[in-house]
């Protein structure tokens, strides 16, 4: 890239040329925010459907939670992928090919919302067999699951949209899209639980409203507000610009993925071996279930700090500014890190009544709440390293290792633990699982971002 091209691009961006930290903040606390309300969607229903269905209707929200993670992981896919490939697009000045992978996104975007809607409503009664329903809950888990479903083509084109709105320098509008539908879900859901007595389908279709509104404020914004130039033209997908969103989006799509099978073969395994300890079935998917969307909380920060950092790595990449990638790297862990510790000595010392928040159970209940707590998260303050490098890999272009990355937790260490461990522990060996896989998967993530900053370094005194 010639001297010329990097004067106009630091003129015109400020992702070239601001200071780090103060575009870390300008675009990760919106991201943040926009994550922890993404999160609230589930959290906010669990803390109702706690307080006005009982301990089924939490194991209903925890049952239905593969298929909000399969939205998830979709539009990850085409949002980071289309996002991460814009900004590096950008950073070498191909505008135009840049914003026909936004198009491009934007059309899978609302096409893969349609069809997993689709699959949902027509196997519904199978794939909660198959998220380990039990017969008590099922009921709860049918109406909750299939009235959300209506909902899913809007939470897929929210969830990918708003990264492609952060890419196109609006982190505000990002966060006001998924915000707005938050508080919205949060009006409704007392209102139809309690007042309406709709119980867990109130929960429901507040949720689907919320969704709906978000994703019509994502089309308002591609329609009216944006900044990038959108030809109707672009919008028609092109098989080469959907490989190239999907090697750099495949890497949060697996780790979203491997979440959903981690799900599952909990659920499955804690109905197992549940039935043969002192909680029975419906306590340990019922806490697990509690437990694991306040754990999203700590997760959203985290990736919310990952995906507010990719367009400044991302830019910075593809302009060769290698020095400002690192320093980004630096202060993004020092962060996770700060918040990871946070949330450990939550975890530890505040169990009974972070779960005392969504609905009361009996002693056992909690008994089981606090061990599980206590025990699986114990490692919670280094548990934002791995999706935060998994995030940095991507935004670089380096798409195989970030998947690598993104494989550790879920798949290479905590599926088999979980499958194993139970045999000769029984319920425990599910709860010591979690710390163990933890470690072992930042190391490994350290291990990489190391190495790669390394590289960078060597590349600036190559260039200098």
């Amino acid at each position: 890239m010639s001297e010329r091209v990097n004067e106009v691009i630091k003129e015109e961006n400020p992702l070239a040329a601001e200071k780090t930290g103060k575009l870390i903040a300008r675009f990760a606390i919106p991201a943040i925010i926009s994550m922890l309300v993404s999160s609230l969607y589930n959290i906010v229903d669990q803390i109702f459907i706690g307080q006005g269905v009982g301990m089924l209707g939490n194991a209903a929200t925890n049952i239905a939670f593969p298929v909000s993670i399969i939205c998830t992981a979709t539009a990850l896919l085409l949002g980071i992928g289309s996002a991460s490939n814009y900004n590096l697009e950008s950073g070498a000045g191909n505008q135009e090919r840049a914003c026909r992978i936004i198009g491009t996104g934007l059309t899978m975007l609302v096409v893969c919302g349609i069809v997993i809607a689709g699959i949902v409503l027509l196997f519904l009664d199978p794939l909660l067999q198959i998220f380990g329903v039990t017969s008590e809950v099922l009921p709860y888990a049918q109406d909750y699951t299939g009235i959300t479903a209506w909902g899913i083509p809007f939470l897929v084109l929210t969830t990918g949209g708003n990264h492609l709105i952060r890419a196109d320098r609006s982190p505000t509008y990002s966060m006001t899209c998924m915000l707005t539908g938050a508080i919205l879900n949060t009006i409704l859901d007392p209102l139809f639980i309690f007042v309406f007595h709709l119980g867990i389908k109130g929960a429901a279709w507040a949720t689907v409203i919320g969704q709906v509104v978000s994703g019509i404020l994502v089309i308002l914004y591609f329609a009216r507000f944006r900044k990038l130039e959108l030809k109707k033209e672009m919008l028609v997908p092109g098989a080469g610009l959907l490989k190239a969103i999907a090697s750099l989006g495949i890497a949060s799509c697996i780790n979203q993925i491997s979440m959903a099978a981690v799900q599952i073969t909990m659920n499955n395994t804690l109905r197992h071996y549940g039935a043969a300890s002192i909680y029975g079935t419906d306590i340990p998917l019922a806490c697990v279930g509690v437990i694991s969307k306040v754990n999203m909380v700590f997760m959203a920060i985290c990736i919310g700090i990952s995906q507010g950092c990719q367009p400044i790595w991302g830019f910075n990449y593809g302009a060769g500014e290698y020095a400002r990638v690192r320093e980004t790297y630096l202060k993004a862990f020092r962060i996770a890190l700060t918040v990871g510790i946070i949330f450990f000595l939550c975890f530890q010392f505040f169990p009974r009544q972070i779960v005392s928040i969504f609905g009361s159970g009996s002693e056992e209940y909690f008994r089981f709440a606090e061990r599980y707590f206590r025990i699986f998260m114990f490692l919670t303050f280094i548990n934002g390293v791995q999706p935060m490098s998994s995030g940095f890999f991507t935004s670089i272009g380096k798409a195989r290792l970030g998947i690598i990355v993104s494989l550790t937790r879920q798949v290479i260490f905590l599926l088999p633990l979980i499958l194993i461990f139970p045999i000769f522990m029984g319920i425990d060996g599910v709860m010591y699982a979690g710390p163990i896989a933890d470690g072992a998967a930042a190391l490994a993530a350290l291990s990489c971002a190391v190495r790669e900053l390394k590289i960078m370094k060597q590349m600036e005194s190559a260039n200098s």
